[in-house]
């Protein structure tokens, strides 16, 4: 019967911990983070072994805040966000591969390939620019001619055709990983 209390009180705890800690699929964690994770996993389960569930608890928060403090300082300071989350690579850049940073990032062409067709892309040529950000995830912008149209674009369109007015050229999120610097300034509510 012990067991069965101990097991209910952990699983509640654990699981307000983890909603504290935010809401991440795997795929979407950086490093520290699945570290984190990983580490209370641990922690929880220890007091099914020993007896203190209470020191299980307070070592399991300890983790969170620690991530929560870690992710905070991400915010306030690049560097540290540079240093433990890292920064995204391009892979991809005009249509072509960039294979000094696929070795770097150990990732074949073939994987690359695999995933640029899950994601629609048919061609890497088409390709403007393609990143591998620190979750893992591709991101990637296509050239002007393989761009889908979108309403917006159409609307664009039909503004400058009918009011013949210049096109605003603005700087994508891909300029800002080309340059190191940022497009435009971070809100002071997210330094």
């Amino acid at each position: 019967m012990e067991v069965i209390y101990k097991s209910l009180v952990l699983i509640i705890s654990g699981l307000a911990l983890l909603r504290i800690s935010g809401r991440k699929s795997i795929s979407q964690m950086t490093i520290s983070q699945t570290v984190v994770m990983i580490s209370i996993g641990s922690i929880i389960i220890q007091p099914i072994i020993e007896t203190s569930i209470l020191r299980t608890i307070i070592a399991a928060s300890i983790f969170v805040l620690f991530m929560i403090m870690v992710e905070y300082l991400q915010l306030k300071f690049d560097f540290i966000e540079t240093l433990i989350t890292g920064k995204s690579k391009v892979i991809i850049e005009n249509g072509n591969i960039v294979t000094e940073n696929l070795k770097k990032l150990r990732m074949t062409t073939d994987l690359l390939e695999m995933r640029l067709r899950q994601k629609g892309v048919e061609n890497i040529s088409d390709v403007k620019t393609a990143t591998l950000e620190v979750n893992g995830q591709i991101g990637y912008e296509l050239k002007r001619h393989a761009k889908p149209l979108t309403i917006g674009e159409f609307e664009k369109l039909m503004g400058l055709y009918f009011n013949n007015q210049p096109e605003d050229l603005k700087g994508n999120i891909f300029d800002e990983l080309k340059t190191k610097q940022h497009n435009k300034d971070t809100p002071s509510h997210l330094q």
